[in-house]
């Protein structure tokens, strides 16, 4: 019998303008990790909404080829949100209005990066000291696109939260759909703790969709954010690296049920389903670099995982690290099987 926890209110969906997401579960814009592969596995793994890792309006001004790659997608992931960085008006723009010609369903715009080679452009956080610019960028996106508009902020450049206060009333203004708030200044980085009353009084001061992100380490997080702060869904980022399945949990806790515990075989399912889908849309080369650095997260905490990290490292070939996958795998079941 699934045992019943505290549940919160019967909404289990919420909408981006006319865009229903089948619930209240958000996939975080991560640079360098939510490319198309990884999207898959975060709706599998029951993620309503999914983001693009970070587009350049300048890169798809100069027709790179790599920027437009950014750009694959799916059926099976949609609705998709693509977000993009940059600082002049009419080249966020024309770059919105080139992807919303792809065929994708969401437009958001960062304004929350704090990464140096970002910033000293003007671009990202740095848009959060100049909300005279942050206006004008809005309204000239939203000028140019007929789909929902969204947009990511922290609180400010600097630990207070007025400059998010002023631009969510700006946004909401400019035609804005949804706001998603990582209420950490610039200058924090991810050091200190998600000031969460930020969510809170934004959601109280405006009409659209908010979604709340930052320190959602399990299910229950997003439970109590979801009760502290009434955001509208919780936006999951580096969590999710390590669990694509945080998703599936936190939709059963606020259905009022426990999460599943993801069994160790179901997260080796997990690695390969990955694997296939790195080699369908990059091919081999870039598929077996991609492994190097990017499984050693699925194992976070796992015994053993330093060294099957340093492993997977030396790999050659797709055939070669799923090799060493196989042999972890049965490790750790052994490991399990003898402490039983």
């Amino acid at each position: 019998m699934t045992k019943k926890i505290s549940s919160i209110n019967k909404m289990q969906s919420f909408k981006i303008r006319n865009i229903q997401i089948q619930n209240r579960t958000v996939l975080a814009p991560l640079a360098g990790f939510t490319f198309l592969p990884f999207r898959i596995l975060a709706k599998k793994g029951g993620c309503g909404l999914v983001y693009s890792e970070m587009v350049s309006a300048n890169g798809l001004k100069h027709n790179s080829k790599k920027t437009e790659e950014m750009l694959q997608t799916v059926s099976f992931e949609k609705p998709l949100a693509v977000q993009i960085f940059g600082s002049n008006p009419s080249i966020m723009a024309e770059a919105a209005s080139f992807i919303e010609n792809k065929g994708i369903d969401i437009i958001d715009i960062n304004f929350g990066c704090s990464v140096k080679k970002v910033v000293k452009n003007g671009a990202g956080a740095a848009l959060m000291k100049d909300l005279h610019k942050a206006e004008s960028i809005l309204k000239e996106v939203r000028k140019a696109i007929n789909i929902p508009l969204t947009i990511k902020i922290r609180t400010g450049w600097n630990i207070g939260g007025n400059e998010s206060f002023e631009l969510a009333k700006i946004a909401e203004d400019c035609g804005v759909d949804a706001i998603a708030i990582h209420p950490r200044a610039a200058v924090q980085g991810f050091r200190g703790n998600a000031d969460w009353s930020i969510i809170k009084k934004i959601k109280e001061m405006i009409s659209i969709t908010v979604i709340g992100n930052g320190d959602i380490l399990t299910a229950y997080d997003a439970l109590k954010m979801i009760n502290f702060t009434g955001c509208d869904a919780v936006m999951v980022g580096r969590v999710a690296i390590s669990d694509p399945y945080i998703f599936a949990k936190i939709n059963s806790v606020l259905e009022g049920k426990e999460p599943d515990n993801i069994e160790i075989i179901s997260q080796f399912e997990v690695i390969n389903d990955y694997i296939d889908n790195c080699y369908e849309f990059f091919g081999e080369k870039r598929t077996t670099f991609l492994l190097k650095g990017k499984v050693g997260f699925f194992v976070r905490g796992f015994p053993f995982s330093s060294q099957f990290r340093e492993s997977i490292t030396k790999i050659n070939s797709i055939s070669q690290a799923k090799e060493i996958i196989k042999k972890y795998e049965l490790q750790l079941l052994e490991t399990i099987q003898t402490v039983d």
